[in-house]
Formats: C-alpha cells, sequence, structure tokens
C-alpha cells in the first residue's frame, strides 16, 4: 500500500522573469501581479511503502520563521525524520523542484537534505541544467550533491527502479523531463512533474506556452490521462492550488 502525503510550501505567482513570488489569497490579488503571471502551488510529495520512504521533487528551499527547512519540518509534522527517506526522485531540476537537494547548514558548509537518501536522477537533464543555468536552473543548488555518492543516474528512455518503479522519458516541458510511476502491486501512483502539473490541465486541451515542446506536453497529458484512467493511477499534481491528489 502507498501512502502519500503533499509537503506544500505555499502558493506563489510566477511571472516571465521566472521568480516565485509568495501569494496570500486572503490578502493579495492576482490581477495585481505582472501580466502573465501563472497562480501554482509548490508541492513536493511524500509517498511511503512497503520499501521505501520516498521524496518526489524537493521543492525551492525556503526556509521557515524557526530556521529550518521548511521541507524538513514538514516531514516531520507527518512523523518521519529527514534521516528516514531513502530515495528522492527528481523529474527534472527547474529551480522550483530541485531548490532542496542540498542546503546551507551554515559556517560555509553545504549538506545534503536527506543524508540518506539516494537521488535518482537523469543523467541528461543534469547535463542540461548545468550547461543552461539562470533563471531556470541553479547549478549552486546541484553541483554540490553531485560530489557525493548520493546520486544514481538514469539512463534510457525507459526502466524501472527496484522492480517498482517505472520511469520514462518524456520530454515535453522541458527536454530531458522524466515521469514515475510507482506501482507497489495494490496501488499505482503516478508523479507526472510538469507534464502533469494541475488537474485542470489533464481535463483541458491546451498548448501552454511555458513548455519546451507545447505540443508533446499536450499530447503527454492526453496518454497519461487515458491511461491512468483505464489502470486507476491516483495522480499528484505538483501545482495544483487545490487538488494536489486525484483519481480521473
Amino acid at each position: 500500500m502507498a501512502i502519500v502525503h503533499p509537503l506544500s510550501e505555499g502558493i506563489f505567482t510566477i511571472g516571465h522573469d521566472k521568480e516565485f513570488v509568495p501569494f496570500d489569497p486572503e490578502i493579495h490579488e492576482l490581477n495585481d501581479r505582472p501580466i502573465g503571471s501563472l497562480l501554482v502551488e509548490i508541492l513536493p510529495f511524500l509517498v511511503i511503502t512497503d520499501r521505501d520512504v520516498m521524496i518526489l521533487d524537493t521543492g525551492l528551499g525556503f526556509k521557515n520563521s524557526n530556521g529550518q527547512l521548511q521541507i524538513h519540518d514538514n516531514l516531520r509534522a507527518h512523523g518521519y525524520q529527514p534521516e528516514e527517506v531513502t530515495k528522492v526522485l527528481l523529474s527534472h531540476l527547474h529551480k522550483d523542484h530541485a531548490g532542496c537537494l542540498t542546503y546551507h547548514a551554515g559556517n560555509g558548509i553545504v549538506k545534503t537534505t536527506f543524508p540518506n537518501a539516494q537521488y535518482y536522477i537523469y543523467r541528461q537533464e543534469a547535463d542540461f541544467a548545468l550547461a543552461t543555468g539562470l533563471p531556470s536552473y541553479h547549478p549552486e543548488d546541484i553541483e554540490p550533491l553531485l560530489s557525493t555518492g548520493q546520486v544514481h543516474w538514469i539512463d534510457g528512455t525507459a526502466g524501472t527502479i527496484d522492480g517498482y518503479i517505472h520511469y520514462e522519458h518524456s520530454g515535453g516541458h522541458c527536454p530531458w523531463h522524466i515521469v514515475y510511476l510507482i506501482n507497489d502491486g495494490q496501488d499505482k501512483v503516478f508523479f507526472g512533474g510538469d507534464e502533469a502539473p494541475q488537474l485542470k490541465q489533464m481535463r483541458m486541451k491546451y498548448v501552454a506556452k511555458y513548455d519546451y515542446d507545447g505540443k508533446r506536453a499536450l499530447a503527454l497529458r492526453e496518454d497519461y490521462a487515458a491511461r491512468g484512467k483505464q489502470e486507476g493511477w491516483q495522480f499528484l499534481f505538483y501545482h495544483d492550488v487545490k487538488t494536489p491528489v486525484s483519481v480521473l
């Protein structure tokens, strides 16, 4: 059985400058933000199976007022410690998905956010992220991890991790994006990252301008929706303000 907990970092707007600005629906108006701003949630996920305690994408890496990483506080709120995480699955390395691979612990020390976990990264995405850099990628968040022994490189167009976590190269939102389907024999949990970021995008047919290949991303969403309905997938929506987890 797979247990899922969203680990929200909050609601933000993002505009053409690629900057994530906190948004409180109680006091802010979307119309006051720059034209074209999108309203998104930042939602890493905690997925627990009989074999693993997993984090799916790591968020922006913000710290709370107590000086602790927000993702650490969110994890502890569900009864788990950072040291208990066994796998971190990365869909891609954009700064809002990979901003907490590592963190600054003070005195110039950089630590991995989950010290005992293996971080699963698509090899070509890492190469692309480091070569591309700002504003979408923050190499300074990525490079410290690569010098540790915690990286498990993913290769090929599709494959399986430990016999039950399936991945596919998707390449719609960014060239080397991948998606995951966790199938523990009881539940099927699909994490599409930014190929399937919100529930409404699985129900509406449109090409998003922010995708690397908008037509491919649209076709992928349609394919995932059809497969998910047929096979009973539980979808995890990383940017959905209202519905982070749903079946179709």
